[in-house]
């Protein structure tokens, strides 16, 4: 059975959002983002659409890099 181009694995899904496999995991878990099993398999999905939403909500969350130069060390 083929996996439908909607459905990414666990590793596609944490490489998009930019987290490790682990946290992909347990945010599926914890019900952040919608998790799909395969039904021969058992393995976890993740749909394309579930994850652009999440990705915006952590583009949100991300605080801007401030553009202040640091200050230098005394010699």
């Amino acid at each position: 059975m083929r996996i439908p181009d909607v459905y990414v694995r666990v590793k596609e899904a944490a490489g998009i959002l930019g987290v490790c496999v682990n946290t992909m995991r347990t945010w599926g878990a914890d019900g952040k983002v919608p998790e799909y099993r395969h039904p021969v398999n058992n393995y976890r999905l993740y749909r394309k659409t579930d994850l652009d939403k999440m990705l915006r909500r952590l583009e949100k969350a991300r605080p801007v890099p401030a553009t202040r130069a640091r200050p230098r060390k005394a010699r």
